[in-house]
C-alpha cells in the first residue's frame, strides 16, 4: 500500500504546486502590465483547456492564458450544452441569500395567497420601475417585499420618506407608481430608508428596479409579468 500511496501523493502535490505557480504568474503578471488588476479576488480554471477565469470587484468576470499575455473580456459558451458559462458564474456570484434581507425594513404588497415570494429595489422617480410597476400588477399569488431605494437624486429621497410615513403605505406606493398620485407630506422614523441604500451598496445594486427571487438570483431592470412569473414558478 505504501509504495502505491507515494506516488500518488507526489502527482497530487505536483499538481497542486503548479496550479498555485500558475495562479501566481498570473497575478504577477496582471498586476504589473494592468494596474486596474493589481487586486483580484480570484483565478481559477475553466473547462476550456488552457483558459483561467479572473474575477475582481466581486463579480466581474474576465479571461486569460497561464501566462497572462492575453486579456479577454466577454462570454464563455459552452456549445455543447448551449450554456453561457459567464452568466451563470456571474448569477451565482451576485446571488442574495433571500431569507437574510431585512424585511422589517420594507413594506409588504400581498397579492391573492400570497404563497410564492420577490424582493424589489425601487426608486420612486426611475421611470423603468412605474413600468414594471404596472406590469407587475398582472402577477398574482405572491408576496411583494418593497425596499425603498432612492439613488436618484434629494427628491426620490423625500418622496420615499413620504411613502414609508404614510398611514397605508402600500396604497400611497401604488397610487404613485400606478396612478400618478403624489404621496403626501408626511414624517416618521424613515432610517429604514438610509439603510436600505447602504444594503444596495453592500450588494452592488446599481440600477432600479432590481428584483431578488426566493433562491437568491436577482434581476436588475424592468421585466415582464411573463418573465416574473418564469422566475417565480
Amino acid at each position: 500500500m505504501k509504495r502505491l500511496l507515494t506516488p500518488l501523493m507526489a502527482c497530487a502535490l505536483l499538481l497542486a504546486g503548479t496550479a498555485w505557480s500558475q495562479e501566481a504568474v498570473i497575478r504577477k503578471n496582471l498586476g504589473e502590465r494592468i494596474p486596474q488588476l493589481q487586486k483580484i479576488d480570484e483565478v481559477s480554471k475553466t473547462p476550456m483547456p488552457g483558459l483561467f477565469e479572473i474575477r475582481v470587484n466581486g463579480t466581474e468576470i474576465y479571461y486569460t492564458d497561464a501566462e497572462a499575455n492575453y486579456l479577454v473580456q466577454g462570454n464563455l459558451i459552452d456549445t455543447r450544452q448551449k450554456r453561457n458559462l459567464t452568466e451563470e458564474r456571474v448569477e451565482k456570484l451576485s446571488a442574495i441569500a433571500f431569507d437574510t434581507l431585512p424585511f422589517k425594513d420594507a413594506f409588504t404588497i400581498v397579492r391573492g395567497n400570497g404563497a410564492r415570494k420577490l424582493a424589489v429595489f425601487e426608486d420612486p422617480n426611475c421611470g423603468y420601475c412605474k413600468r414594471f410597476e404596472k406590469d407587475l400588477q398582472k402577477v398574482n399569488n405572491v408576496t411583494v417585499y418593497m425596499f425603498l431605494y432612492p439613488i436618484l437624486g434629494p427628491d426620490s429621497t423625500e418622496k420615499s420618506k413620504n411613502i414609508w410615513c404614510a398611514k397605508d403605505k402600500v396604497k400611497a406606493w401604488q397610487d404613485w407608481m400606478v396612478r400618478d398620485v403624489a404621496p403626501a407630506a408626511a414624517s416618521c422614523d424613515s432610517a429604514a430608508i438610509a439603510r436600505n441604500v447602504e444594503l444596495g451598496r453592500k450588494f452592488r445594486i446599481t440600477g432600479t428596479p432590481t428584483l431578488v427571487f426566493a433562491d437568491g438570483s436577482r434581476v436588475p431592470g424592468a421585466i415582464g409579468a411573463d418573465q416574473v412569473e418564469k422566475r417565480l414558478n
